[in-house]
């Protein structure tokens, strides 16, 4: 197991930044989410597709 630590800790430690990254990403758009932002960053006043995506 230890050699196993040692051959691979570059690639273990690039999957644990990534998985951190993805995991604040998503704590992000939960918290977007709760305090009513939309996912598209964007005003929907003029946009086309506003009642599909915002339906009231």
């Amino acid at each position: 197991m230890l050699e196993f630590l040692k051959q691979y800790w570059s690639t273990i430690l690039v999957g644990i930044v990534l998985a951190g990254i993805v995991a604040l990403i998503i704590a992000k758009m939960i918290r977007d989410r709760k305090k009513g932002k939309r996912s598209c960053g964007c005003g929907c006043e003029n946009c086309p597709s506003a009642g599909m995506c915002h339906k009231k």
